[in-house]
């Protein structure tokens, strides 16, 4: 069982992100290579476009959230995705990267109804992608 196991309803190709590299109350830096996977279920023409990171980032804050749920020993909490919001691309395809690439997360809203969260990512020390990302928690998000 890994950190990440039963935190999202994500399972096999659909979790974008591989590790928490660390976190806490106030912000959370995984990291990932799922961007290299020919079988990542958000490639297109077998490429693979950095619009994707908002869902990258979207998997961070959720991951995050349920950290901070376990830790506060509260049951996981269904959400869903409802918006995001300044989305800054500075390429436009991410499947040639080689390496991790590194994404931190941190809240600017949470509260039992609603999250609100500013996320970067970063490869070899680059900023390649950041924006905002909100959910909303939801009783139809929960899985089974």
């Amino acid at each position: 069982m890994t950190e990440i196991d039963g935190l999202l309803p994500h399972a096999g190709h659909a979790l974008m992100i591989d590790r928490v590299v660390r976190w806490d109350e106030a912000e959370i830096l995984v990291a990932t290579r799922r961007h290299r996977s020919p079988d990542n279920p958000l490639r297109r023409a077998e490429r693979l476009a950095a619009v994707h990171l908002a869902e990258f980032g979207a998997q961070a804050m959720a991951i995050h959230g349920g950290l901070r749920n376990r830790a506060a020993g509260l049951p996981m909490q269904p959400a869903l995705l409802v918006s995001v919001r300044d989305l800054e691309l500075q390429r436009d395809y991410i499947d040639d990267l080689d390496g991790e690439l590194e994404i931190s997360a941190r809240p600017l809203l949470a509260n039992a109804a609603s999250w609100q969260y500013v996320f970067t990512v970063t490869h070899a020390g680059t900023t390649i992608a950041s924006g905002r990302v909100a959910a909303m928690g939801h009783p139809a998000a929960r899985p089974g």
